[in-house]
């Protein structure tokens, strides 16, 4: 069957709320073949997000309304290893519910993504031989810090890559730990390698109809408007992180996408 994500506006409900709704789910979800695999809750916006094994989206919401009324606004459908690389679980943890010392994961995501600069007049150069060493190179360094910050690899681009990380702060520690491997790494090489970093945050379900949609193009968008050996990063990042990090404001930046124009922001990483 296929799997949906759904998104509800919840503002002034609790975690214990969210928790009793989720068991109520769980009990009416057999007379309807359904099963509500797990949530995320984010007390601080209101949100929740339920994630749902069903045939269609109207037998999944039919649960919800015999449940508990709490019908959601949108509801995408989705893959489940791209949920897993993206939100790190398909079900409940072993706790009860999906709480951790009382506190519920909100599935707000920071999305970064990496890029080689120059790779194609790199392979001209080098060759192809040559340069897939230098990608592996790339690689392993972003791979470091992702397992260093707590970051999980999404996919790989060819010339870079999108990683989702929990924490945003944990984000951007990753993205300077990138900078400063590689600037080590540029040190000690002959040939040089030369990487552009981008990061947003958002929902997982948002005003596209793909899992992340709009934040993982907008950090796309900020990566490809990267100068060389740069982080640039959205506002929404710098009002997670504030202050522990020191910005420079780039100004608004119209990007391929968006209808309004982008809020970027370099990060000092040396």
């Amino acid at each position: 069957m296929p799997i949906f994500l759904d998104r509800h506006e919840l503002k002034g409900l609790t975690a214990a709320d969210i928790a009793h709704a989720h068991q109520q789910d769980l009990e009416v979800q057999d007379r309807y073949g359904v099963r509500f695999l797990t949530y995320w809750f984010d007390d601080t916006r209101g949100t929740a997000f339920c994630l749902i094994d069903a045939p269609d989206i109207e037998t999944a919401m039919q649960v919800h309304d015999e449940a508990h009324g709490q019908i959601a606004r949108d509801v995408i459908e989705v893959d489940l290893s791209a949920v897993e690389a993206f939100l790190g679980r398909i079900s409940d943890p072993e706790t009860a519910g999906c709480c951790s010392g009382g506190k519920v994961d909100p599935a707000l995501r920071a999305i970064m993504f990496t890029d080689i600069v120059d790779s194609t007049a790199m392979t001209a150069r080098l060759g192809d031989t040559r340069a897939v060493e230098m990608v592996r190179a790339h690689d392993a360094m972003v791979r470091r810090a992702l397992r260093d910050k707590g970051g999980r690899e999404v996919k790989h681009t060819g010339d870079g890559i999108m990683a989702s990380f929990d924490d945003a702060t944990a984000a951007v520690d990753a993205a300077r730990a990138i900078q400063q491997a590689f600037e080590a790494f540029n040190l000690a090489s002959r040939e040089k390698l030369s990487v552009r970093i981008g990061l947003d945050a958002g929902e997982p379900v948002a005003d596209h109809n793909d899992l992340f949609g709009a934040t993982v193009q907008r950090a796309a968008r900020l990566c490809q408007s990267a100068e060389p050996d740069s982080i640039v990063v959205s506002e929404v990042i710098t009002n997670l992180v504030a202050p522990r990090f020191s910005f420079v404001d780039l100004g608004s930046r119209v990007v391929k996408g968006f209808t309004q124009p982008v809020e970027a922001f370099a990060v000092n990483w040396r």
